[in-house]
């Protein structure tokens, strides 16, 4: 069966963006995005003035592309084996939709995404590696995150230790210019150093140096990257016409829908494509999850019948052409003709994700002018990692981390279950290593809480989520309900020249996240996952029950209109 290409909503969703189009149409927004005009969102420039580099960046990366070619091709001759990105958040997650769409090319070095303090996710990754036929991409816009350099401490080390290292040739720098990352750079003998253009924040960077660097070392084609990203940027220059401009209606109707109850945009994608959403959840959740407000993005949630969803989603299916889509398009068109809000974007193969970055960069950036927010500050993302700070200054004080309350897998699941209703999303937050056994078990619990409470689940890795979704869960609307499950954390691995260990700094960033979210009053559980983590996982599926019966709201019948292909 082929899928009818949506572009536009059908009635009476269409209508509900109305008034903003003919706003946006009157108040110029597609003109004075593109000069930047920072009155767009707030009447102070600050933090939005600065960040608004990302616009230009198919054109001006270019400049780039020939030094990129230079370093695979050298990258080649020494027989490098393995990339390992140490990154967190905007320096990871573009990086990571690169590794899963494209994976490496014949004769390309594997990449390996490294943005977790869990012991045994670092142990998995320096295992899989030979130290001396690998190259290590520090990447940290700040030059100073903590968990980029607790991994680069250990990976140096490493490095240190293997017959045959070259030392700092080995390790290359991606920062903003004048960080503490350029200046170690240096002082270490970096092999290079990438200096990213500064107005360019982390997760709008997919498209810069943070993320055409590894897209270049795994075999990539960067001009024909970019080349679909100007494409798109292109036609986001049309402001006479939003419905041809293909930034500007995804973020009215984002923006449009949240205002009217739909604010969960649950993207949905083909398989060798689907971790966009994990990308598009950071740009999302970070740029509009605050001041109580916000657009909660879903990625990579179980698909199930139309009826076990409530009336709070709007659905973005990313179709690749080729890939086995024939269930998903039945299930994209069951949604659709239940009345749910669908569009569907056609990808011809996944160089088409650099147009589709620029498409949602572009579309959160209108989305927050809708909802009346600024999308490019993130000030809960600082709490968090203050928080961490002072459970670290306590731990080396005293020796201990905090006691904090934890549920059993029953305790858990009535916890849930007494905090769920219209409109809820559950947060599942695993502080452990990925492992296909682990996925399945969460992908059955969230199966479950949609089925049994009709709510909206996401799931993501701690301390990844932090740069993230973390904003969201905190500046914005208090609909979310929050399981943390925790690893043991054993065996534990030290970090070079601290006092705490890989496993003391994953807890301490756990509780500091908990303790914040509880500061908001958002309802916070947290269960250790113990020996058997999957184990954990499924009684806490199997003591789920579902609230008494009682009326839903039945989602509105839509009058079907022509299909319409993407141009």
């Amino acid at each position: 069966m082929a899928i009818p290409f949506r572009e536009h909503l059908a009635e009476p969703y269409d209508a509900s963006v109305r008034d903003a189009r003919e706003s946006v149409v009157r108040n110029q927004v597609v003109e004075r995005l593109w000069s930047k005009d920072h009155r767009l969102w707030k009447p102070e420039p600050t933090e939005i003035a600065n960040r608004l580099g990302w616009l230009t960046l198919p054109e001006d990366m270019r400049a780039h592309v020939q030094a990129l070619k230079t370093l695979t091709v050298s990258a080649r001759k020494e027989g490098i084996r393995d990339v390992v990105l140490l990154g967190m958040g905007g320096s990871s997650l573009g990086p990571e939709v690169f590794r899963a769409s494209f994976g490496s090319k014949k004769g390309a070095p594997r990449l390996w995404v490294l943005d977790s303090t869990v012991p045994g996710w670092v142990r998995l990754v320096t295992k899989s590696i030979h130290p001396a036929r690998t190259l290590f991409l520090v990447a940290s816009k700040s030059g100073g995150t903590i968990e980029v350099m607790s991994l680069f401490a250990h990976f140096w080390k490493l490095v240190a230790g293997a017959k045959d290292n070259r030392g700092g040739q080995q390790f290359i720098a991606i920062t903003d210019p004048g960080t503490g990352l350029e200046t170690m750079a240096r002082d270490h003998g970096f092999r290079l150093i990438f200096s990213n253009p500064p107005d360019i924040g982390g997760r709008y960077s997919v498209l810069s140096l943070f993320g055409l660097v590894p897209a270049a070392l795994m075999g990539l084609d960067i001009s024909r990257l970019l080349e679909r990203a100007g494409k798109m940027a292109s036609r986001c220059h049309e402001g006479r016409s939003v419905e041809a401009n293909p930034g500007a209606y995804l973020g009215l109707a984002m923006g449009a829908l949240a205002k009217t109850g739909r604010d969960k945009v649950t993207i949905l994608a083909s398989s060798p494509v689907d971790t966009f959403g994990l990308w598009a959840e950071q740009l999302i959740a970070e740029s509009t999850g605050k001041e109580t407000k916000g657009i909660v993005p879903v990625a990579q949630e179980p698909v199930l019948a139309p009826g076990m969803y409530g009336s709070d989603r709007f659905f973005i299916y990313l179709r690749l052409k080729g890939a086995k889509n024939e269930a998903l398009d039945r299930q994209v068109e069951a949604l659709a003709r239940a009345g749910h809000p669908v569009l569907t974007f056609a990808l011809r193969d996944p160089y088409d994700l650099g147009a589709e970055f620029f498409r949602w960069e572009y579309a959160t950036a209108v989305a927050g002018h809708v909802l009346g927010i600024q999308p490019f500050d993130q000030p809960n993302v600082q709490e968090s990692k203050d928080n961490t700070r002072r459970v670290l200054d306590g731990y080396q004080a005293t020796g201990r981390l905090p006691e904090t309350a934890v549920s059993n897998p029953g305790e858990a699941a009535a916890g849930l279950a007494g905090h769920l209703h219209a409109g809820s999303y559950v947060a599942i937050l695993a502080y452990t290593t990925p492992s296909k056994p682990l996925e399945t078990a969460i992908r059955r619990l969230r199966k479950a809480l949609v089925q049994q409470h009709h709510v909206t689940t996401t799931f993501g890795y701690g301390p990844r989520y932090l740069h993230s979704t973390g904003q969201l869960h905190k500046g914005g609307p208090a609909s979310g309900v929050f399981l943390e499950l925790v690893d043991r954390m054993t065996p534990d691995l030290p970090i070079p020249a601290q006092t705490f260990s890989f496993g003391t700094l994953a807890k301490a960033q756990a509780t500091g996240d908990l303790e914040s979210l509880q500061a908001h009053g958002r309802p916070a559980i947290r269960v250790m996952l113990g020996a058997n983590p999957v184990a954990t996982v499924n009684a806490i599926v199997s003591r789920l029950s579902p609230p008494p019966r009682r009326p839903r709201r039945q989602v509105v019948s839509v009058k079907r209109q022509p299909s319409r292909r993407l141009r």
